[in-house]
């Protein structure tokens, strides 16, 4: 008998008590521009998502789309300014960004997950009331920063078997639509739904030590020393400030981990060795 098959089994055999202990959970996923960079990429994630589904897991997934906003202002000639890391948002640059995410990146999202059997829809934090948001800088314009967020519609399609693909905008109290940053959508549905888990797919192995060495186990009081420290810093602050915020909303634990890695989503959820940072309360 072929060995790869005898280690595909065993590997299967060995995964069973993790299928057990996922079913019926609730695992929010952000994935990242950068990770959904390539159609290998995207197809292998959309496999990943729709075998959670078909093992009993309820995925929600949440994406970003920096790069691809990026593009689309480049060839419209519309230029971007940040302050702090955050896209300055105005009314020409907001309706970019509810068409490339909205259109064309949610859409490319569902299609893939659709494509390998799952079923999907997509949908922006605008619909159903599902993300209620106040400006959150004035400087940043139609920026928003999530303070109600209803997630009926989420359970409702969660219980027909249907996986929910979510842009990150939200409606203002005055019907305005606002740009979210993609993480904190996250942690804000991550919240909501009280997630067993939160995978934030970015473009490193996971949270580093001083000496560069990913550590697979952290508590939240460990992630603020490393923040008061300056161990943790740049793009890693508000990642793990999203997961600590997750937390304390009722998620119980948050990952941080490498999207471009295959399988990283099974491999974090399915094996023992996980796949990234896991960040618990304590």
């Amino acid at each position: 008998m072929n060995r790869d098959w005898i280690a595909t089994a065993q590997t299967l055999s060995q995964a069973l008590p993790y299928l057990q202990r996922y079913a019926d959970a609730t695992v929010v996923i952000k994935l990242g521009g950068h990770a959904m960079g390539s159609d290998e990429a995207m197809e292998e994630f959309a496999r990943d998502v729709a075998l959670m589904r078909q093992v009993g897991v309820n995925p929600v997934i949440i994406h970003g789309g920096g790069p691809m906003i990026n593009s689309m202002l480049k060839r419209l000639d519309i230029k971007s300014e940040f302050i702090n890391g955050k896209r300055v948002t105005d009314a020409a640059t907001m309706e970019v960004v509810e068409m490339v995410l909205s259109g064309l990146v949610n859409a490319r999202i569902v299609q893939a997950i659709t494509a390998q059997g799952g079923r999907c829809v997509g949908v922006s934090g605008k619909d159903s009331g599902l993300i209620i948001c106040d400006q959150e800088d004035p400087e940043l314009g139609l920026v928003g920063a999530p303070k109600e967020v209803n997630p009926r519609l989420l359970r409702d399609l969660a219980d027909k078997g249907i996986i929910t693909v979510i842009a990150p905008l939200g409606m203002g109290r005055n019907g305005e639509t606002f740009n979210i940053n993609g993480d904190t959508a996250a942690g804000a549905i991550a919240a909501s739904l009280k997630a067993d888990r939160l995978l934030l797919l970015t473009d490193v192995a996971g949270v580093k030590n001083a000496d560069g060495e990913v550590l697979t186990e952290l508590t939240a009081a460990q992630i603020r020393e490393m923040i008061a420290d300056g161990t943790i810093s740049g793009g890693m602050i508000p990642k793990t400030e999203t997961a600590l915020n997750a937390i304390e909303g009722g998620v119980r634990a948050a990952v941080i981990l490498d999207g471009r890695a295959p399988n990283a989503c099974l491999l974090e959820l399915f094996t023992e060795h996980g796949a990234g940072s896991i960040i618990r309360k304590g």
